[in-house]
């Protein structure tokens, strides 16, 4: 399903989220201050726009109601993170991401509204894009540029079936290596045993098999 997102501030980590999100085919709109950083991303994005995220008309201006999510990717600027990140929530986006420098920045933007926190130097772009754009992935992550590990919630119409009966490795060539339940991971997986509400399914496989599932 397509979905709207809204990145402000164009570095090199919104750069790439705002690259990735559209390459995924989700609207995406792109805004920073800066004139230049908004040209670089232009041709790349649905719509770029050069805006104050401090300014609260500017920020109502945006149609950011409409999104999906917002991805505040600032950290230079605290106070428009925080503007922005306020603005947002009241505006009623129910997904508002922000990027932080530090655990202490972490916990001022949770207090003000923010979602989810990230630490760019831990989680890159292309990590968060594929993550948002997926209604089922919980995590993901890159062995290389080819293969990759993605925590996935068991679909409803899983629940009660077994892995032997989904056949998801002949379906979609793809291995599930474990099943969490919780906090616990159970990657001694027994195939005739059926799935359960709430699991959690560890799968490995080749990134275009992986797309397709």
């Amino acid at each position: 399903m397509k979905k709207s997102f809204a990145i402000l501030g164009l570095g090199r980590f919104g750069r790439t989220l705002a690259r990735e999100l559209t390459k995924a085919g989700m609207d995406v709109l792109a805004v920073d201050i800066n004139k230049a950083k908004v040209n670089l991303i232009a041709d790349d994005v649905t719509c770029a726009i050069q805006a104050d995220v401090k300014d609260t008309d500017t920020i109502k201006s945006l149609g950011l109601s409409n999104m999906d999510a917002v991805i505040v990717a600032m950290t230079e600027d605290v106070e428009s993170t925080i503007m922005a990140i306020i603005q947002a929530k009241e505006l009623g986006v129910p997904m508002v991401i922000a990027k932080a420098k530090n655990n202490f920045n972490k916990e001022i933007l949770t207090k003000v509204g923010a979602d989810k926190v990230v630490f760019p130097e831990k989680e890159s772009g292309i990590r968060i894009a594929r993550n948002l754009v997926s209604n089922n992935i919980i995590d993901y992550f890159g062995i290389n540029e080819f293969v990759s590990v993605v925590e996935i919630t068991a679909k409803s119409e899983w629940i009660g079936k077994s892995l032997m009966e989904l056949n998801l490795r002949k379906k979609y060539k793809i291995n599930v290596v474990g099943i969490k339940y919780d906090d616990i991971v159970v990657v001694d997986i027994e195939p005739s045993e059926p799935i359960r509400e709430g699991a959690v399914l560890v799968v490995i496989g080749n990134n275009d098999n992986l797309k397709k599932f």
